[in-house]
C-alpha cells in the first residue's frame, strides 16, 4: 500500500505542480464564474465550487505532506551520508532530527557560537552578529 499510495502521490504532486493545471484550475473557476447568471447565482451553483474546492485542497493536503514529508527524509539521508563521509565531521550530527526543537536550538547557537568564535579567531573579524551589534551599539 506504502508504494501505490507514494506512487499515485508523487504523480498527483507532479502534475498539479504544472503550469497546465493551474491553468486549468483558473479556467475552471472562470467558467464557473460565468454561468452564475445562467444559474441566477443560485445556492446550488455557489455549493457546486465550495463543495469542489474543499474536497480538493482537502486532498491536497495529504498529498502535500507525503511530497514534504519524502523530500525532507531524502535531504537527511543525504546530509547523514555527507557527515559519515567527511573526515572532519561530527558523527554526533547524524539523526538530530529526531531530537526536540529545544534540543535543536542548543545544538544551533552552540555552533552558531563556536563558528563566530572561530571566525574571528582565524581573520580576526568580528561574525555578522557582532558587527550589527557594534554598529546598534554607535547610534
Amino acid at each position: 500500500m506504502d508504494r501505490a499510495f507514494t506512487w499515485i502521490a508523487s504523480r498527483i504532486a507532479f502534475a498539479t505542480g504544472q503550469p497546465a493545471a493551474f491553468v486549468i484550475a483558473l479556467a475552471s473557476i472562470i467558467i464557473w464564474g460565468l454561468t452564475g447568471p445562467i444559474f441566477h447565482y443560485s445556492d446550488t451553483w455557489q455549493l457546486v465550487v465550495n463543495t469542489s474546492t474543499t474536497i480538493v485542497t482537502f486532498l491536497m493536503v495529504f498529498l502535500v505532506q507525503n511530497s514534504q514529508n519524502r523530500d525532507a527524509a531524502a535531504m537527511q539521508a543525504k546530509l547523514d551520508e555527507l557527515i559519515r563521509a567527511v573526515d572532519d565531521a561530527r558523527g554526533q550530527f547524524i539523526g538530530i532530527e529526531h531530537k526536540t526543537e529545544r534540543e535543536i536550538e542548543k545544538i544551533r547557537s552552540d555552533l552558531e557560537k563556536e563558528c563566530a568564535d572561530d571566525e574571528e579567531r582565524l581573520t580576526g573579524k568580528p561574525s555578522s552578529d557582532e558587527y550589527l551589534d557594534r554598529l546598534i551599539r554607535r547610534r
